[in-house]
């Protein structure tokens, strides 16, 4: 039996989100239309459209590439069991905070190939976004995204698309008309991923890495324990030698082995940490949302020496 990659022993339902609908580009060039709000959804995928593909240079690295001056965020509820058709709620422009919302959006790991992930069932409300950034320039790219119950949408800019979530991040900035993302309380609660985990288990040079283990209880703190430059360099040349192929969020489970769970987050000077998920008790065992590797003896040892007191 195969099972999802999802942390803890209980698991949920999983269904096979859609993957981003990829539209043909405007035959003018520039700059994409429309430039106000679209007033319908015009979609029944949560999140993953856009009413137009950018012809900017770069959309097929970053979900926004350059830095654009301005950005506007448009809103859609609805309910996720009825999705399709949203109407237009209302828009925000954002005031001085565009750089920063795209920068933070460019740091998101991306795919141009479409890619299932394992999403919970439940019913509940749902806001479909878009968000269209203008350039200097003339040009326009428009992000599709949603924020949803179950938080597993497609976000994308037509050409690429990311499985990390941000739903609460857009709707925070949709309130407020600023762009401050919303961090985990805890730092082994962070899924988003770093740009690059498509190529490699752990992008760049890390200057730190945090270990995270199972909590003792449902309710329990994870335990925890952080390592330097020197370490997190080693573990991530140990994880970028294995030989890796697309992650189908699906393992099989091995009898008769260490069965724990960890989290590595690799820490950066700067932008948000590579996540990667390690299940000893599985094949393949490492995942990163985007790769998947099976896990050797070196790298095993690696791994728990590293780890925090069970």
């Amino acid at each position: 039996m195969k099972l999802p990659y999802v942390a803890g022993v209980v698991l949920a339902v999983i269904a096979i989100c859609a993957a981003a609908v990829l539209i043909s580009r405007s035959v003018n060039g520039s700059p994409p239309g429309p430039v106000a709000c679209p007033q319908r959804w015009d979609s029944d995928t949560i999140g993953g459209w856009v009413p137009a593909a950018a012809d900017v240079d770069g959309v097929e690295e970053s979900l926004v590439p350059g830095e654009p001056t301005e950005a506007m965020i448009c809103a859609y509820p609805g309910d996720n069991t009825r999705s399709g058709g949203e109407r237009l709620a209302g828009s925000r422009t954002l005031t001085g905070e565009t750089k920063a919302m795209a920068r933070d959006l460019a740091y998101l790991p991306v795919s141009t190939e479409a890619r299932g992930a394992p999403c919970t069932l439940m019913g509940g409300p749902m806001t479909n976004y878009l968000i269209r950034f203008a350039y200097p320039g003339g040009e326009a790219l428009w992000v599709g995204s949603a924020e949803e119950v179950n938080s597993c949408v497609m976000t994308t800019n037509s050409t690429t698309g990311s499985r990390s979530y941000i739903g609460p991040n857009i709707t925070a900035a949709y309130k407020t008309g600023t762009w401050k993302p919303v961090r985990p309380d805890d730092p082994c609660g962070w899924f988003t991923g770093r740009r690059g985990q498509n190529e490699r288990m752990v992008p760049d040079e890390p200057v730190s890495v945090l270990v995270c283990g199972q909590a003792a209880s449902h309710e329990g703190r994870l335990p925890r324990l952080e390592h330097g430059k020197p370490v997190a360099i080693a573990l991530a040349t140990a994880l970028n030698s294995l030989d890796t192929g697309p992650d189908e969020n699906t393992c099989q489970p091995v009898a008769d082995v260490d069965n724990r769970e960890f989290r590595l987050l690799f820490g950066y000077a700067d932008g948000p940490p590579a996540n990667v998920q390690v299940l000893m008790g599985c094949e393949p065992a490492i995942s990163n949302g985007m790769l998947r590797a099976d896990l050797d003896h070196p790298t095993r040892d690696q791994v728990m020496r590293l780890a925090p007191p069970a």
